[in-house]
């Protein structure tokens, strides 16, 4: 089997750009939409959406690989990035590390790509894992890089990258297409059309011994920003871990071939998909805010720590609703102030009320 980077087209991509320019028209819309409800907004609740997302998709795409950090931790690790208050709180390795690099790409994003930049986001990234030799560089193993499943005795091989000794070439090649493709390069791309291609291309090298993927997905993010002149600030990753089978499978699919309109259409509608729910994020989080503002100091302690427990549920909300034996449980306290707390709740029309007894389930009036 011959794989994309084997191919004698390689790594002249072909794609039907007919497919991408209606999409394209979408994301370019869509970004003026989300850069103008930022606009709309006071400083401090940018900067509070602005922590929001970002530690959302270093969650999410930490996640993507199978690694679950703490949000909270997250937050603490960029707010104090970005010289904002923080609580202080002991933050890990691995929560500190991804935040950075989400950072890093939110502050670098218009400078232009060399080795330096990417060497410097893979020790960001692995600085304090003891299980890789190469940090901070290519991997230099004469080992075959492969993703590979199944047992040991009859691996399936999903992929296999050039080796080490071609990485500098490879490399040098992608750093001068990403470069050579930015809106004031020799061969400026469209915006979705370049995060695509980008991704695909960066993971296909895989040039490093681990973080590939977290790397290539800031690596689109950087593509997009720069198309539209700011940071993008969607939930490219959340989206992507929402149906990451699919994902690692549209890849798997792209990955024998340099013809990649399908692989294109699939990514591009990935990125609307994020602008949409970043675009609907933002909104709850300014209906949280109004909400706030609205109940200041109208609840107890017990109907405040409920109160934040379901707003961090998220744009999803509380799964199946709040019943009184959730309130219970989160509030720690007894069925009687259970039952007070509710019917206070719901008459004060913060919470929405469906259903009765034992089937009650209560909803954010928002």
């Amino acid at each position: 089997m011959k794989w994309n980077w084997q191919q004698k087209s390689w790594p002249n991509f072909t794609y039907n750009e007919d497919t991408i320019k209606k999409l394209e028209g979408s994301f370019i819309y869509k970004a003026g939409v989300l850069f103008g409800i930022f606009q709309c907004i006071d400083q401090d609740s940018r900067d509070y959406l602005k922590i929001e997302i970002i530690s959302s998709e270093a969650l999410k795409t930490s996640e993507i690989e199978g690694e679950y950090l703490n949000r909270d931790s997250l937050q603490s690790s960029i707010l104090k990035q970005f010289g904002l208050k923080t609580d202080n709180r002991r933050v890990q390795p691995a929560e500190k590390a991804i935040s950075e690099l989400m950072v890093d790409l939110y502050n670098s994003y218009a400078e232009p790509m060399t080795h330096d930049s990417l060497y410097r986001w893979h020790k960001i990234l692995c600085a304090s894992r003891s299980d890789l030799i190469d940090i901070g560089c290519y991997r230099k193993s004469n080992e075959p890089m492969q993703v590979i499943s199944g047992s040991i005795h009859e691996p399936k091989v999903h992929f296999e990258a050039p080796s080490s000794s071609e990485l500098i070439k490879e490399m040098q090649q992608f750093i001068d297409w990403f470069n050579n493709t930015a809106p004031n390069g020799s061969t400026p791309l469209n915006s979705l059309t370049r995060a695509s291609i980008a991704h695909l291309y960066f993971v296909s090298i895989h040039p490093f011994e681990d973080g590939n993927g977290r790397i290539g997905r800031a690596i689109a993010e950087k593509a997009m920003a720069q198309c539209i002149g700011q940071p993008t600030l969607i939930a490219l990753a959340t989206v992507i871990e929402k149906d990451k089978k699919a994902y690692y499978r549209e890849l798997e699919n792209s990955n024998k071939s340099t013809e990649i309109t399908n692989w294109i259409n699939y990514f591009a509608k990935v990125i609307l998909e994020a602008q949409n729910y970043t675009q609907l994020r933002i909104e709850f989080l300014i209906k949280k805010a109004k909400f706030h503002e609205k109940y200041r100091n109208a609840f107890n302690e017990r109907q405040e720590k409920v109160i934040t427990r379901m707003f961090s549920a998220g744009i999803e909300g509380f799964e199946g609703g709040l019943s009184a034996k959730n309130y219970l449980s989160i509030a720690k306290t007894s069925r009687p102030t259970t039952t007070r707390d509710l019917q206070d709740l719901v008459s004060q029309n913060a919470l929405i009320k469906l259903g009765d007894k034992k089937y009650a389930r209560y909803y954010l009036n928002i």
